[in-house]
């Protein structure tokens, strides 16, 4: 029978009934999983949240649970959103690094394709110096 009984009923230092809210959630190989939930939500809170919800979304209530108490233990202050603001301003700063870089690329391209322009006018203004000045240096077309 002691075998039998989920992490939350040993933690709770009761008999675990065959109809136990928490034994599908907490089992007995996982006695850390119940401990920190309850820690800081307590065994009753926790019990109350899973019997309202539909049975197909307990596993993941239970799982969130779970996560969010972890991260509530290593940071009391801000838990998870302390997690999520750390990952927001990580992409706000990849975003920023990305718009930076595409304004060098697009400068860089914009100051190439400037530079191939200046040199085809200018090639082709030296081609045109070098016709129109020969017809215009004989003498016949002085007095035209």
């Amino acid at each position: 029978m002691n075998s039998e009984r989920c992490a939350a009923c040993k933690y709770l230092r009761r008999r675990c009934p065959s109809d136990c809210i928490f034994a599908p959630y907490f089992p007995s190989n996982n006695p850390q999983r119940f401990a920190c939930v309850h820690k800081i939500y307590g065994a009753s809170n926790v019990g109350k949240m899973l019997q309202q919800l539909p049975t197909h979304k307990r596993v993941q209530a239970a799982n969130s649970l779970y996560y969010e108490a972890q991260c509530r233990i290593q940071d009391p202050v801000y838990g998870c959103v302390g997690i999520i603001s750390l990952l927001l301003q990580q992409i706000h700063n990849a975003e920023n690094q990305l718009a930076k870089t595409q304004a060098e690329i697009a400068v860089l391209s914009n100051s190439h394709t400037q530079d191939s322009q200046f040199q085809q006018n200018f090639l082709l203004q030296q081609g045109n110096v070098g016709q129109s000045s020969s017809p215009s240096t004989q003498p016949s077309s002085w007095f035209k």
